[in-house]
């Protein structure tokens, strides 16, 4: 029997984030001064946090820029539920208090996708083959709540920017914030991630992404064929292979 709505959210709240995944990026300036400290520890005290305190969900997944696929990122989502249909995530490049805001993303129900204009649809990626090849994690959340999880994503899209290249997952990085914001894309083949990307993430967070892989498969019935599959369909260097339940509809979505 399916857990209620409720008790995945009390999950989603009190479970653990699981192992820590640092940002690799220095910024540049000075040390913060005892006044500086001082300030923070009178806003953390006194001051709301609004937003914050609903972001209680965290996922962990990759992004490739859709106008440049080789830059990828690896993305720690904290996000907050606005209804069924729609959610909202900050994005980070890891899950310390040492982490770098990167960009935002939008998370839709195909419900709402289907309503919008076609020229919009072209800034939403599908979100199926992240979440059935497994490289999509919740960490910390036990199998069930995790299954429900995907299972409530299954045939939703993302419309994501990333404002901040650090080095977490693509090189060196930038120290600062830099040029225009990049409209991201996902993955939606087997080979279209770079060698090590999924690999290093799993590594360092005890994650078993094949694993995962596997536990989802009962989810491959319930996949509809998505727009934007096929949006880089031949943009990566290396041989790419689709995996069951990952279809293209129509694919405008370029």
């Amino acid at each position: 029997m399916k857990k209620s709505i409720f008790s995945l959210i009390w999950l989603l709240i009190f479970v653990s984030c699981g192992e820590n995944r640092k940002s690799d990026t220095e910024v540049p300036g000075r040390e913060e001064t005892t006044k500086t400290d001082v300030l923070e520890a009178g806003a953390a005290a006194l001051q709301k946090k609004g937003p914050f305190d609903h972001m209680n969900i965290y996922l962990v997944g990759f992004h490739p820029m859709k106008d440049n696929p080789s830059h990828q990122m690896e993305a720690h989502h904290f996000c907050t539920q606005i209804n069924e249909d729609f959610a909202q995530c900050a994005l980070f490049d890891g899950n310390t208090d040492e982490a770098k805001l990167t960009g935002i993303e939008y998370i839709i129900s195909e419900r709402i996708f289907d309503t919008l204009p076609e020229k919009e649809k072209k800034y939403w990626h599908p979100h199926n083959y992240e979440i059935l090849s497994g490289q999509l994690v919740a960490p910390g959340l036990p199998d069930v709540a995790d299954k429900e999880l995907m299972e409530s994503k299954m045939n939703s899209y993302g419309k994501t920017w990333h404002v901040w290249s650090t080095g977490n997952a693509d090189g060196d990085g930038d120290k600062i914030p830099m040029g225009d914001p990049k409209l991201a894309w996902s993955f939606n083949r087997d080979g279209e991630a770079k060698p090590g990307l999924v690999e290093n993430r799993d590594k360092e967070m005890e994650i078993d992404s094949k694993e995962k892989r596997k536990e989802r498969k009962d989810l491959i019935p319930q996949a509809k064929p998505q727009e934007g599959v096929d949006a880089l369909k031949g943009k990566f260097p290396r041989e790419t292979k689709s995996i069951p339940g990952v279809e293209s509809k129509n694919d405008s979505n370029n």
